[in-house]
């Protein structure tokens, strides 16, 4: 247990941070690092080899004997090959080595990944290179050296490539963009991430008795609880002994490794919880969230508790997001999506945000592609998450502000308003210029945006991709219409432009309650896109207008594209031939067993009740068997029906039609099977399952 004054010393220990670089390296060598880590440079290899030797060093003081390029490849998880830093000597002894070629290259098997159709089985080679930006850890004896992975021809084979690429697209387009508003002094733009990490905790001994949460993540059967969420009592809550103890082990696990865990709560939905950062740069930021999930589940298991990370695991709670807060920061220290005192006035910030405005607008289709899996497409658009509809709220004084660049008046504000509370023991407290809306996909929230659409088991890389994509075009076209201006002609103008871009864009702009019917019918009355899943926004991707935008700005080729979108089908189309093959082997073995023990012994007590001399009736467990004979037989064509719908779907090629056809056919097999799997379910004792309730995994922590 680290010591709460020991805190400042701990975080971050098992890190080779600018810290350590700091006192390790030599003056010149550190500057060079440095400097590729702000400004983007190339490192040479010589600068390499020093480093190499001060960080092997440094890893085998801190126990560390192996090293790993660890990197993300399109599985959606992380990889990770080891090598010892020992090397054979004469004599029959080794030494400690680690040169700058191992740092920089690796080489992992470029054909056992997705790859789209950009490498063919018997074209194995491919490489890892280090990336300097993210600094390395140490975890289980090993220095975790974060990387970026790709083909022997040089496509890119994973997310953090195309992070990069979009990174330094926003960041080159924005420079441009600031120099041209008078602010020559700014040398690069950050994007900064922070994301919020929602998680179920259930008991290790449940989850290994659910056949459906160890194959697929999520439960594909069971009756609900007859308490759910309904009473809020969960949300906020007090946190339970067990569970306080899991969070906190998690939270020094998390900070030795350098992730700034600062938030931690129950959620809405009963054994939810949440996680929340302190914001970082989006490669960090990503690279930390697919740390923090899977430190989640290790540190769960020596509680004795499973961590459930699949978007939507029970059926009838809230299922669980991740939260994506994004913001614009130079390396001046200007966040450029900050208001300031007079938004009005703040030509920086208006600028920026009409570019947030018009990217979300113009790329709806490929930003909800983003977050579109499996998982998410049964969570969003469920009265507990965002619609599937994308919009954007901005609040009530950044409406104003943009009603008076359209109507071309000066917008006054509210000024500072005091929040009294009627209770004079109360403090008074300045009151934030907005509300927040929490049915928004896309919502201002002070000096950032909360995309609040990405699902809980994803990499956060997909949607920034986008974003930055996005942003960084429309400040390239921004840029364009205002090049040939200065001085106050460039002001004048600047307003104009803002006003034609909000009058093309404000569509988007949307402050009410996201989940009603009406703004389902508002929004297509907009023209705005309604994409309930994967497969209706997959054409999206690879559109001439999506390949345009990444070509553009060299974030992905059209080779790229055309592997990513392939995978990503592909990826869907197997997660729901899983689900369905797991639910037809627990409804056939598991479920059936137990249903039909139940029904001998409902008989056997009917037949002992008839029996009776009295002539005592059996009406109730009659009226039970015969419900529970009718959902037997309903639920047996569900189940024939669902298997032979799988094998159509196992005899398709093309990748989109298997898609649609899981999605529209599929699913809705396996909605119908469940419907009386269920309905049983509820009837039958919990002792003749072989497997827990909902009751029993959602209200069992301690």
């Amino acid at each position: 247990m680290i010591e709460a004054s020991k805190l400042t010393e701990e975080f971050g220990c098992l890190v080779f941070n600018d810290k350590v670089m700091k006192q390790r390296l030599p003056k010149d060598i550190y500057k060079a690092v440095h400097k590729t880590i702000e400004m983007g440079t190339h490192l040479e290899l010589d600068v390499a080899n020093c480093v190499a030797a001060v960080m092997k060093e440094w890893a085998v003081e801190n126990g560390a004997t192996h090293f790993t390029h660890w990197f993300q490849p399109m599985t959606g998880l992380t990889a990770e090959k080891h090598d010892s830093f020992i090397s054979p000597v004469d004599g029959g002894t080794v030494i400690m080595e680690f040169s700058g070629k191992e740092l920089v290259k690796g080489e992992p098997d470029a054909s056992s990944f997705p790859s789209g159709g950009l490498r063919a089985t018997f074209e194995a080679r491919g490489y890892t290179a280090w990336d300097p930006s993210s600094p390395a850890f140490i975890k289980d004896g090993s220095l975790y050296i974060p990387t970026a992975f790709c083909s022997y021809g040089g496509e890119a084979l994973d997310k953090k490539t195309p992070l990069l690429r979009s990174m330094e697209a926003l960041s080159k387009e924005a420079v441009k963009m600031l120099h041209l508003l008078g602010y020559s002094d700014v040398k690069r733009v950050n994007t900064t991430i922070g994301s919020e990490q929602e998680y179920f905790l259930i008991d290790k001994d449940f989850y290994k008795k659910r056949k459906d949460l160890l194959f697929t993540g999520r439960t594909l059967i069971g009756a609900p609880a007859t308490k759910g969420q309904e009473m809020e009592d969960h949300y906020f809550g007090v946190i339970k002994p067990k569970v306080s103890a899991y969070m906190h082990d998690l939270d020094e696990e998390l900070w030795k490794l350098g992730i700034p865990a600062k938030t931690k709560h129950n959620e809405v939905a009963p054994s939810q919880h949440e996680l929340a950062p302190v914001f970082e740069t989006a490669n960090i930021a990503v690279d930390h969230n697919q740390l923090t999930m899977e430190v989640m589940k290790k540190v769960a298991d020596k509680h004795n508790y499973a961590c459930l990370l699949h978007e939507k695991p029970f059926e009838g709670i809230n299922g669980s997001g991740k939260h994506n807060n994004w913001s614009v920061c130079t390396d001046t220290g200007m966040n450029l999506l900050d208001p300031g005192k007079h938004p009005s006035d703040n030509i920086p910030f208006l600028v920026f945000l009409m570019a947030v405005i018009s990217a979300v607008d113009e790329y709806a289709p490929i930003l909800r592609l983003s977050v579109a899996s499996a998982g998410n497409d049964h969570r969003l658009g469920g009265n507990e998450a965002p619609p599937a509809i994308i919009s954007i709220f901005v609040g009530d004084e950044l409406a104003g502000v943009l009603k008076g660049v359209e109507e071309g008046t000066a917008y006054e504000g509210q000024g500072k308003v005091q929040m009294a509370m009627g209770a004079n023991v109360l403090p008074h407290f300045t009151k934030d210029n907005t509300d927040r809306n929490r049915t928004s996909p896309f919502a201002f929230t002070g000096n950032k945006f909360e995309f609040r659409m990405p699902g809980s088991a994803v990499s956060v890389a997909n949607a920034n991709i986008v974003l930055n994509t996005a942003v960084a075009e429309e400040i390239a076209k921004l840029y364009e219409k205002l090049s040939a201006y200065s001085g106050d002609e460039l002001k004048e103008k600047i307003l104009e432009v803002l006003k034609e871009e909000l009058s093309q864009h404000k569509r988007v702009l949307f402050n009410g309650n996201g989940y009603t019917d009406e703004w389902v019918e508002e929004a297509a009355k907009r023209g705005l896109p309604n994409l309930k899943s994967l497969p209706d926004a997959m054409p999206y991707w690879i559109s001439d207008e999506s390949i345009d935008l990444f070509t553009k700005h060299g974030i992905f080729t059209k080779e790229e594209l055309h592997s990513r979108y392939e995978i990503l089908l592909e990826n869907y189309s197997k997660s729901i031939h899983i689900e369905s093959l797991t639910m037809q082997e627990m409804v056939r073995k598991d479920f059936t067993e137990g249903l039909v023990a139940y029904q001998k012994d409902l008989t056997k007590e009917i037949i002992q009740k008839k029996s009776l001399i009295d002539g005592a009736c059996a009406e109730h467990e009659t009226g039970i068997l015969k419900t529970l004979d009718k959902a037997s037989a309903e639920m047996s064509k569900a189940l024939d029906k669902l298997a032979e719908d799988t094998k159509t779907a196992e005899g398709k090629t093309e990748v989109l039609d298997t898609a649609s056809y899981y999605q529209e056919t599929i699913l809705a097999d396996m909605d119908e099977l469940r419907k009386y799997v269920d309905e049983a379910e509820a009837l039958i004792p919990d002792k003749y399952l072989s497997y827990p309730t909902y009751g029993q995994m959602l209200f069992s922590l301690r």
